[in-house]
């Protein structure tokens, strides 16, 4: 059975306004439910542990999704939203992926902790993926601190200046994300219009642009999960698979190949 972490934001408060953020709702729930459906184990967890701070604006009528309408009737999913593990209790071994759900939280602290930063680097060397959605890609940013060069030419998605703009939020952060992975080398890509849904992956990294590409982020990394077996045990070697090929063919046809 695949097991996935999910990282949470631990961050609420905003720039220039009392308004709240942390971790945008939909952006949670649509991909726990595709990777529970799936047939995955979840585990979630946050710098801080226990329960994340949710971002009013997504809990509104007009933001509500099917799967936040089911995470609502589901308890032990409340549950464990609710007790969160302290992310420094992580290890890569224990995962086959990590997901990093947006809302603004994460250009605050998961931008700069170390911890998730590591992380990042342990499942990348370990050959297992790291996929981001909205603004969770800005966790990136500590992986790259960390590792100078890490998303130099790297292709990725993420909330774009443009919609930053037009939520009216863009004077309530303390830079642009798209911006941010632009000045580290990252080519970010962009549906072509706001709000749409898109998602890219380039290697390993999995990163969708916005609330609406959060589902499709979490279906990219189950796909990626079901077509590369191998990359999650760290051996997604080209030379193996070869070398593997040839020993099959030897055994099933020696024959043709006696002197």
């Amino acid at each position: 059975m695949k097991k996935i972490l999910m990282v949470l934001t631990s961050h609420s408060s905003m720039e220039n306004t009392e308004s709240k953020t942390g971790v945008w709702l939909g952006e949670f729930t649509d991909p726990y439910y595709e990777f529970i459906d799936a047939g995955y184990t979840v585990t979630l967890a946050s710098p801080k542990g226990g329960r994340p701070p949710v971002d009013p604006m997504s809990e509104l009528t007009e933001h509500l999704t099917g799967s936040n309408r089911r995470f609502q009737d589901d308890e032990q999913a409340k549950a464990d939203f609710s007790q969160t593990t302290v992310l420094d209790q992580i290890t890569h071994t224990d995962f086959d992926a990590v997901f990093y759900p947006g809302g603004h939280g994460p250009i605050w602290d998961l931008a700069v902790d170390n911890n998730s930063g590591l992380l990042i680097l342990d499942f990348l060397d370990a050959g297992k993926s790291v996929a981001a959605v909205c603004h969770g890609p800005a966790a990136l940013i500590s992986a790259e601190r960390q590792r100078p060069g890490l998303l130099k030419g790297k292709v990725l998605s993420a909330f774009s200046n443009a919609e930053e703009t037009l939520v009216g939020r863009s004077g309530n952060v303390p830079y642009e994300l798209q911006t941010r992975l632009k000045e580290l080398g990252a080519e970010v890509k962009t549906a072509l219009l706001p709000f749409l849904s898109h998602v890219e992956t380039d290697g390993l990294f999995i990163t969708g642009q916005n609330p609406l590409s959060a589902g499709p982020t979490a279906k990219a990394l189950i796909e990626f999960l079901a077509s590369e077996p191998l990359q999650n045990n760290g051996h997604n070697d080209e030379g193996q698979q070869w070398q593997e090929s040839a020993e099959k063919y030897l055994d099933e046809k020696p024959g043709d190949l006696k002197p």
